[in-house]
């Protein structure tokens, strides 16, 4: 299954190793899931990772080694077409684009309201809970 994550669903991984976000990570490494990227968004989650306040539990080093993984694990999209502004946010449009030129069968967001609109470029929205669900024997 192939998915675009947004960058709240990145950082809540990166944050606790006991929420929904941390086993789909766990899902990606077991290859059950398969994340897309594009360029931009891979600098966002490097972008925002690398806030001092956000996850000061982490050094720089352990940031870039995970996002370094990330990126192999992932199917790299280019976009060849921008839908801006689609959604309120351009941080999320990004996403948005990633999704749309992916064609991933699902963008997973903790924020469902902020991509209003994306249903009309055939992106289908889930919560990180919501994914695992369709999962259930596959993690304990």
């Amino acid at each position: 299954m192939l998915i675009v994550l947004d960058t709240n669903v990145i950082i809540s991984a990166l944050k606790s190793a006991t929420g929904a976000s941390f086993r789909l990570i766990r899902l990606v490494r077991a290859g059950v899931l398969r994340p897309a990227v594009t360029a931009p968004l891979m600098f966002e989650y490097d972008d925002v990772a690398s806030r001092p306040e956000l996850l000061p539990h982490l050094s720089t080093s352990e940031i870039t080694a995970f996002l370094d993984w990330f990126v192999v694990a992932s199917s790299q999209h280019k976009v060849h077409f921008l839908w801006r502004p689609l959604v309120r946010d351009p941080k999320d449009d990004m996403v948005l684009e990633a999704a749309v030129a992916a064609s991933a069968d699902y963008l997973v967001t903790y924020n469902i309201s902020d991509f209003d609109g994306a249903s009309s470029l055939g992106v289908r929205l889930i919560t990180p809970p919501k994914l695992l669900a369709l999962f259930p024997s596959v993690l304990p």
